[in-house]
């Protein structure tokens, strides 16, 4: 991994509905603002920028940088579907771990439009190309589902009749999700469900009900990432760490294996786990808290054991027992996650780790798990990628 690297200031605005979002460059100025305040540190010391979004026309990056400070410094517009936020933080991270800089910042901000999300450009070949391809000849299609809620309500489906699983099982995830959102100030929705209402959400494919289905969501997120040379030389915080940190795209399995769940990225995310595992010197039953990429509650099902929290085909038993919640083994997304936090697609992975951040400072509140010293991350995106950091508490 290099030498270390530390995150010594985060920052993220309140995630909102399309309907009431502000400019993506003001969102991205915002959060920019916030992460250095955080840090303690002034944009001219800041030596590269690495910004993440989807749906934005080139240089969008430099847009919203523009408004903090036009400072000459290389700015790296970065686009990897979902997890084009936790791409910005892998590219942060190197530069600092390589020695090419000493303090980078990494940006993510998404204006998304009301409903599903759907392909900008038709007059060329898809990148989805091979998955719809792949996924029609694995499953039925729908010709009204969201394609998105077809893959992970497909691979929910196909884990759902390898394992029994119950549909209450499913919401139950949406649940426990809204009542860790309910103490987090920058989540969309707030509000507690039962799984009774869940699962009398109109049904969308598969176990999904939209309740189990994250909305389209405006925000911001950033974090300023330093080499422990000049976080010292200025008197930055250093209590925390990126200790591993893996980014892995698909594998053969994801096209041979004939599997929704492959196709919905389960290898990468194992693959990228295990990585971070091996570098950090760490197993699974030390991670205590952890923000995973649940879009969908499927995914986040799958992810528990995909990131090796609970063994295969225990997933469950896991959430019956209460094992993914406070009280239980590994408190899974304290921000309330995708499913009520919200997924501005090149925010997500930034405002994860701002969470992971508040928690291994003992900032985050209500939402506050107890003896954090690890934390650990996980943002997948279709097409594909799975960024996967561990963070530590340094003393």
């Amino acid at each position: 991994m290099g030498r270390r690297s530390h995150v010594v200031g985060v920052g993220m605005i309140p995630f909102t509905t399309p309907s009431r979002t502000e400019p993506y460059d003001v969102m991205g100025e915002r959060a920019t603002r916030a992460a250095l305040e955080d840090a303690g540190v002034d944009y001219s010391q800041v030596q590269q920028a690495y910004v993440g979004y989807v749906y934005g026309d080139s240089t969008s990056g430099q847009a919203a940088l523009y408004r903090v400070g036009t400072s000459g410094i290389p700015v790296v517009n970065v686009n990897n579907n979902c997890s084009t936020g936790s791409s910005a933080l892998w590219l942060a991270r190197q530069a600092v771990q390589s020695g090419a800089a000493e303090c980078v910042l990494a940006l993510g901000f998404e204006q998304m439009q009301r409903g599903a999300l759907v392909a900008h450009w038709t007059d060329r070949p898809s990148p989805f190309g091979r998955f719809n391809n792949l996924a029609g000849a694995v499953q039925e299609m729908s010709d009204t589902a969201p394609l998105a809620a077809q893959y992970f309500g497909g691979a929910g489906a196909e884990y759902a009749d390898k394992y029994g699983t119950a549909t209450e099982t499913f919401a139950k995830i949406t649940v426990k999700s809204r009542a860790h959102s309910a103490h987090n100030p920058y989540s969309v929705f707030r509000d507690p469900l039962t799984v009774e209402e869940v699962l009398a959400s109109p049904h969308i494919f598969g176990p999904l009900t939209r309740l189990q289905c994250c909305p389209p969501t405006c925000g911001a997120a950033a974090a300023v990432i330093t080499s422990e040379e000049f976080a010292r030389k200025h008197g930055l915080d250093t209590s925390v760490a990126i200790k591993a940190q893996a980014m892995t795209t698909d594998y053969a399995s994801t096209f041979e294996d004939r599997s929704m769940t492959k196709i919905v990225g389960y290898d990468m995310s194992q693959g990228a786990a295990d990585q971070v595992y091996e570098q950090a010197g760490v197993v699974p039953e030390d991670i205590r808290v952890v923000e995973l990429h649940d879009c969908f509650t499927a995914n986040e099902l799958l992810t528990y054991e995909a990131l090796r929290l609970t063994p295969e085909g225990t997933a469950e038993k896991f959430i019956n027992d209460g094992d993914n919640t406070y009280g239980g083994r590994v408190v899974t997304n304290p921000s309330g996650g995708l499913l009520s936090k919200g997924h501005p697609l090149g925010a997500t992975g930034l405002a994860q780790c701002a969470e992971l951040v508040w928690q291994l400072r003992g900032q985050a509140g209500a939402r506050q798990v107890d003896g954090v010293n690890i934390a650990l991350q996980h943002n997948i995106g279709l097409g594909g990628a799975a960024v996967v950091t561990l963070y530590e508490k340094v003393s």
